[in-house]
């Protein structure tokens, strides 16, 4: 067995070598009061310090070469520099200050320090302090010049290179990703020389390397054991799905456009500036504006026979041969990685002007103190030069570090920094990155806004809102000029043109805290055991008319934001919770769909069309639930539990508890149709977070869905995949579509070799297959519930993101328009058109094809061509569709009259749409879970210390990953170089032991060795300290405030003593899903990104001065 022993005691022995020492380090300082800053390619020091979250750099000794060993460095980089994948983030150089134009004055062949210093132990970024300069004229030049317009053109049509989405990997910044459409994995742009100054969700040109260049592909043990999963997309399906969007392979670019100049890149502009809230957004809009030809369908209307398109060009079949050919490839070689390198930059992330960070102007104020008795004793003038810089840390750690010039800051800012004022430090703020030259390490960005103190929630979440580019500002004037007063009513020509539904028993099932109701339910039982189900969605195109104010307004926003504790709309509030909503009592407009049940689940038939309708009660999903369960019974009563209910109109209560009970019998066939078809269902419970009366968190508690949720869902789904089908037989050009690709593959069958590795059977041959194993886990693993949990959370990893598209787009790609989730060919959205713009385009479109069916027919009753034949009724939107009447000439004119008068986007417009909102839905999910997370650090905050029981995913002789149940998230604990712990990894068996040992510092000053100290690794505590049993919590506290013999303060233990969870013992052994107890606590808020610091929770009977600082 080999056996590793990590010895970080840091002890350094005076010997005979001495004084050679002495000389080696006065040597070395010489060489540093003489260096310069270099490019980010020198990635690896020989020093290593580790930085915790939330901490400000510190300064560090760097490793030093000549200037030629430098430039032999930039040259040999490459994406297979496996030394790359070490660092995790580019550093800034202590040195002495300087000016740009002072490095006018080097001379060729001087020594020059590293630019970079990284740990073989950190994961954190390690910057070091100081005014930088960040511009040396040191050839060869860092990153390669762009491609030409032209040249990527031309390379595209070639397949030499592709389009592709940049990725960055937030564990280490120099990994990024980029997905090619038809290679089943993922591209790896390795080093930043590689990376060539693109950042997070810049759409660029990749040219693959040779096989040659290919890197080893991690395998599922490598996987797992280091849950540095870059391409991770941890998000659970939305009732449940995935949300997102992709990248095509191939497009041209405009070479008459004007792309500007900002570091060469290819980047056109297409947005208009909205103001938002407390300060001005820029959000990118679709251009409306033009003829009524180039944006609706109109003219011929092509059927679903012949809207096949012309066969792929010849470019597009050399484009083809190549994604081939990079496919076969990855199959031939399963155990390489395919690498690559970006050559251009097409389309600029809209978060290059939105960076949000913190300024880091400690070395500039040091600088000006520095200046200003000579600034005293020359009797002139103390001034900001043109060429001052000072640093710009993001949060995001998928973005670099930045500087910015101190004389382009806003006049506020720049005021505190000459009054000397270091609260600066502790604001919040965003810039945009103005320019990154081929010459330079670190891109140069510019101050926009200053949002307040890190450590409040306001700014955070302005600052949230703002890098996701979302609308909170008020309804525009032109907007609520749309909509009726109030109070409103149904106007008399609706219930002459609508079916008039207000006799069924209709009702709303949704969260107790919904305001806006867009979607009922209500269910009759005809003869022959048939239930006639109708699923009711409010009828929002009515007010939302094509080209007025309120629809540029909802596209703008294309969703509703989501905070916990707050909503951004994406309709007005009098709109979206009156007039629109379906609120119980009131008539009000509706889209229906009715299906024909048998008792088996089958659909013998169906209706859609545009109706009136009133709710009779307003249910919550615990209400619905009581009745499934039997706490209401057919007696009735107006109350459930606490709350008070009311029931309008002329039904009773024994009518909606037959109602419930009968919808949820239903729902269960279909659920058993749908996961026999294939559907898969990727869900666990869910924390939720608990508020006082002034909105603080308090606790959290875990959600589970109940019988009540799936019933609903089970009818939204099926009306979704009712309106896709419609939607693209009538129009099969212009159908707004969702989908879901099936998962990436080698992270399937990497989860399923680490299922086997732990004796779980996987089988992930198809989706059904998937399903029923995950069921059988559930089955086999439930006493163990956590686990379970984690192996769903895992298993949502390879699922890809699902999208809108346009069915008129993709006509050749048919086969990729299914939702792997769902296990359906087709699906949309069409049920919450109160909260998402794409339902309201369905919408249209689906009253486009009810108004041709329509005109169709009647036109048809008119000429009785054929007296002996019966028209076919519902010929567009039925059952069963007729392909007949939608290729005749009369068909054609019906379809492309409606969707002229409905504003059915045209197949161009509408592909524009599609990307639109794929990105808006993405942005409102990064809010809503930056805002959870923000909300979770204000929990951690307030309770100082919270101790939990988490559970291995990932080990390493480094770090280990955990899962933390009571929150449910995962995070990293970095043990290497951590005083007064000793770290033995055994590699064969994959085991980890932690020992304590009484550490005295024994380094001289100026030694090397640079070692953390333990309480940034572990919350150690003194079991004398916790007190015996049954002793109360003063006790406790006050022996600890008499002889704090653990370092833990009154509060702390205080929190501890309140817990049941116990310190694990030294020496820890761990293994892979080990169970070990934490302490989690809040880092950063004013003095760096909000994180949520999580350490070992152990027991020593050593005092804390026995574990040293380590520094």
């Amino acid at each position: 067995m080999m056996r590793t022993v990590v010895d970080q005691s840091g002890v350094e022995r005076v010997d005979d070598c001495d004084k050679d020492k002495k000389k080696r380090r006065r040597s070395n300082r010489r060489s540093k009061a003489n260096s310069i800053s270099v490019p980010v390619s020198e990635i690896q020091g020989e020093s290593s310090q580790s930085v915790g979250s939330g901490s400000k750099p510190k300064n560090l000794t760097s490793s030093m070469t000549n200037l030629s060993q430098k430039q032999h460095e930039l040259e040999m980089l490459s994406s297979n520099d496996h030394r790359l994948t070490r660092a995790s983030e580019a550093s800034f150089n202590s040195m002495s200050t300087m000016h740009v134009n002072e490095q006018e004055k080097l001379v060729e062949g001087q020594n020059i320090q590293n630019a970079e210093t990284f740990s073989n132990s950190c994961h954190e970024p390690i910057a070091q302090e100081g005014f930088k300069l960040i511009e040396v004229y040191a050839k060869p030049k860092i990153f390669a010049p762009y491609w030409s317009t032209e040249a990527v053109n031309q390379a595209l049509e070639k397949g030499d290179v592709f389009k592709a989405l940049f990725r960055a990997n937030a564990h280490n910044r120099f990994e990024a990703y980029c997905k090619v459409d038809g290679v089943k994995t993922d591209i790896l742009i390795n080093g930043l020389a590689e990376q060539n100054r693109a950042v997070e969700g810049d759409v660029v040109v990749i040219k693959v390397d040779p096989l040659s260049m290919w890197t080893k592909m991690k395998g599922s043990a490598a996987v797992f054991n280091n849950s540095a999963c870059a391409e991770n997309c941890n998000l659970l399906p939305e009732a449940e799905e995935f949300s997102g969007d992709s990248c095509k392979a191939k497009s041209k670019l405009d070479p008459n456009y004007d792309y500007g100049q900002n570091g060469g890149d290819l980047l056109p502009e297409n947005s208009i500036t909205f103001v938002g809230g407390p300060f001005t957004t820029n959000i990118t809009h679709l251009d409306l504006s033009g003829p009524e030809n180039c944006k609706y369908v109109n003219g011929d209307h092509p059927s679903a026979s012949d809207s096949s398109h012309a066969g792929c060009s010849s470019g597009q079949n050399e484009l083809l041969n190549a994604v081939e050919m990079v496919s076969a490839m990855v199959s031939k070689f399963p155990s390489k990685r395919p690498t690559g390198k970006v050559v251009a930059i097409i389309e600029r992330s809209p978060r290059r002007d939105a960076i949000v960070g913190f300024l880091y102007a400690s070395q500039w104020f040091n600088h000006r103190e520095g200046h200003k008795k000579e600034v005293q004793k020359n009797r002139s003038s103390l001034s900001i030069s043109d060429h001052e810089y000072i640093q710009l840390i993001p949060n995001d750690s998928k973005f670099p570090k930045m500087v910015v010039l101190v004389r382009d800051l806003p006049d506020c800012i720049k005021k505190r920094l000459e009054d000397g004022d270091t609260t600066i430090e502790k604001e919040l703020v965003s810039a945009r990155i103005d320019n990154w030259g081929e010459d330079n390490p670190f891109p140069q960005a510019r101050v926009l806004h200053i949002f307040g103190r890190g450590g409040e929630v306001e700014p955070q979440i302005n600052a949230i809102l703002y890098e996701n580019a979302i609308c909170c500002s008020e309804f525009s004037p032109e907007s609520l000029s749309c909509i009726p007063h109030v109070p409103w009513e149904v106007p008399l020509e609706e219930f002459q043109s609508r079916k008039d539904l207000r006799n069924l028993c209709i009702f709303t099932i949704d969260p107790s805290s919904a305001t806006d109701l867009d979607d009922a339910l209500s269910v009759e039982r005809l003869s022959n055991g048939i239930f006639r189900v109708g699923v009711h969605i409010a009828d929002a195109s009515y007010f939302v008319l094509p080209d007025s104010a309120l629809d540029k307004e909802a596209e703008i926003r294309s969703t509703c934001v989501y905070m916990l504790k707050r909503k951004l709309p994406m309709l007005p509030p009098v709109l979206s919770e009156n007039v629109a909503s379906l609120n119980p009592g009131v008539d009000r407009l509706a889209f229906s769909i009715f299906w024909d049940f048998t008792g088996s689940g089958d659909v013998m038939d169906r209706w859609i069309g545009r109706t009136v309708v009133q709710s009779c009660c307003k249910l919550s999903y615990e209400h619905a639930q009581d009745i499934i369960d039997g706490r209401m019974d057919a007696e009735g009563s107006s109350t459930i539990g606490n709350d008070c209910l009311q029931l309008y109109g002329r039904f009773e209560w024994p009518d909606l508890i037959r109602s419930v009970k009968n919808l949820y019998e239903i729902s269960k066939h279909l659920k058993e149709k749908r996961f026999n078809s294939g559907a898969i269902a990727l869900e666990n419970s869910k924390v939720f977070l608990l508020f006082d009366e002034d909105g603080i968190p308090y606790d959290s508690m875990f959600h589970e869905r109940r019988n009540s949720n799936l019933l609903v869902e089970e009818f939204m789904l099926l009306a979704n995949r009712t309106a896709a089908e419609v939607v693209t037989r009538a129009f099969p050009d212009s159908a707004l579509l969702r989908r879901h690709p099936e998962p990436n593959m080698r992270k399937l069958k990497e989860f399923e070799g680490f299922c086997y590795k732990h004796g779980l059977e996987l089988d992930t041959s198809s989706s059904r297959q998937f399903h029923l194993s995950l069921q059988q886990m559930k089955e086999k693993l439930k006493n163990d519930s956590i686990l379970f949990d984690i192996l769903i959370s895992y298993a949502t990893r390879p699922m890809q993101l699902a999208s809108y598209f346009c069915s008129g787009e993709s006509q050749n790609n048919a086969n990729d328009w299914g939702h792997y989730a769902l296990a359906v060919p087709l699906y949309t959205h069409f049920t919450s058109p109160l909260r998402r713009y794409p339902d309201i385009i369905v919408h249209r479109t689906l009253a486009a094809a009810l108004e041709a069916e329509e005109s169709y027919l009647k036109q048809k009753t008119m000429q009785k061509a054929n007296p002996g034949k019966e028209v076919t009724r519902r010929c567009f939107t039925g059952i069963r569709f007729d392909k007949g009447a939608a290729a005749s000439l009369e068909g054609r004119e019906a379809l492309s009259a409606a969707a002229l008068k409905h504003g059915v986007p045209c197949t161009e417009l509408l592909a524009e749409v599609a990307a639109y909102c794929n990105e808006r839905k993405l942005a409102s999910r990064h809010v809503k879970d930056a805002c959870d997370k923000l909300y979770m650090w204000i929990l951690l905050k307030n309770k100082e210390i919270l101790l939990s029981e988490a559970r291995v995913l990932g080990l390493g002789p480094r770090f280990m990953s955990i899962y933390i149940h009571k929150l449910a998230i995962e995070k990293r604990i970095y043990y290497d170089e951590v005083a007064g712990l000793i770290v033995e990894w055994l590699e064969a068996t994959s085991t980890l032991v932690l020992s304590l040992y009484e550490y005295k510092r024994q380094l001289r000053k100026g030694g090397l060795g640079h070692y953390r100290p333990l309480e940034d690794v572990a919350l150690v505590v003194n079991p004398y300290n916790l007190g015996e049993l049954g002793e109360s919590v003063d006790e406790c506290t006050a022996r600890a405030q008499m002889g704090d013999a653990a370092g833990i303060a009154g509060q702390d233990l205080e929190a501890i003593s309140k817990t049941e969870i116990c310190p694990a013992v030294s020496p820890l052994t761990v293994h892979l899903l080990s169970t070990i107890p934490v302490a989690l606590h809040a880092v950063g808020g004013d003095d760096g990104p909000l994180e949520i610091g999580v350490r070992l929770y152990m027991s020593s009977y050593f005092s804390n001065s026995c574990f040293g600082s380590g520094r």
